[in-house]
């Protein structure tokens, strides 16, 4: 079996396109469609579904491509073995959240960069749905979410963790010294959040609609740590992950508000498409990933 043939049929099955697989190795669709005629041939089935110019794995096509990535993953790493020095070279795509980037990429990103510096890393800002949308043309190689818990069979979940969520305010506010709150109460208050549509924005406003609610921020950006820091200097509450809160808090410079009646159930997830092979380079950004974004 001629490994050329499984790496070109691994690649029309990650883009779902013979064009676009051509593009990335450098051959002539022409030859793209041979190779997999001939494995085709050598196999006696069909690997791909044909019609009207889209590309879709049958059913036979799926065990052939868990067997290519076990193929593939094997032959790297009998590269691997018998180089007499192991240097990783790659580009990798993540899709992630804006909040989620400041505690990605602390201190400890240059001893990653140092560690394999022929990785290279582009990091790709968006929602949760775009981002599966990255995921499932190929565009992004995996995906660091925060929202709800997502389960689907086309995804391996890598790591993943529960996150807490709380309403905050300054150290110096009124609300500060007060327990119990409701959520009613704390919407007369200015508040700072991340944009509209946004991860745990989307589950707060969801939450607020359930009780026929509606919250109208002073201010929308992206960056949580920013957000922390305005209410610090008190410019309102917000609502945020702990994790962004963290610091502040123990420094007693915002509080996390006692508030009863609201709570939602956000999920920190970093998930790749089970038809992705998980290539040296990709498992070791996911291992960094892990390291610093959960705890477990």
């Amino acid at each position: 079996m001629d490994l050329k043939n499984l790496t070109t049929f691994i690649h029309v099955a990650e883009l779902n396109s013979f064009t676009k697989a051509a593009l990335a190795l450098g051959y002539s669709q022409s030859t793209v469609s041979f190779q997999i005629r001939q494995l085709e041939t050598e196999l006696n089935v069909q690997l791909f579904e044909r019609i009207h110019h889209t590309v879709a794995l049958t059913e036979k096509g799926r065990e052939v491509l868990n067997y290519a990535h076990q193929i593939q993953r094997m032959t790297m790493e009998l590269t691997d073995t018998m180089a007499e020095q192991q240097d990783l070279k790659g580009h990798i795509r993540l899709a992630t959240s804006d909040s989620l980037c400041d505690s990605l990429f602390d201190c400890s990103f240059p001893d990653f960069c140092r560690q394999h510096p022929g990785i290279t890393l582009k990091i790709l800002a968006a929602g949760t749905e775009e981002m599966f949308r990255l995921l499932n043309h190929n565009e992004a190689d995996a995906i660091l979410t925060l929202d709800s818990h997502i389960y689907n069979t086309e995804y391996v979940i890598f790591r993943e963790e529960t996150v807490s969520m709380h309403f905050i305010a300054s150290g110096s506010s009124p609300l500060a010294r007060r327990s119990s709150l409701s959520v009613a109460e704390l919407l007369v208050q200015p508040f700072l959040l991340t944009e509209k549509g946004m991860s745990y924005r989307r589950l707060l406003d969801e939450g607020l609609a359930k009780r026929s609610l509606e919250v109208k921020p002073i201010l929308e950006m992206g960056s949580a740590r920013l957000i922390c820091s305005l209410v610090s200097e008190g410019a309102g509450i917000s609502f945020l992950p702990d994790y962004v809160t963290q610091q502040d808090v123990d420094a007693g410079a915002v509080v996390r508000l006692d508030v009863a009646d609201f709570e939602v159930e956000i999920w920190k997830q970093l998930l790749y498409h089970r038809d992705k092979w998980v290539s040296p380079q990709l498992e070791a950004v996911l291992n960094y990933c892990a390291k610093r974004e959960f705890t477990g």
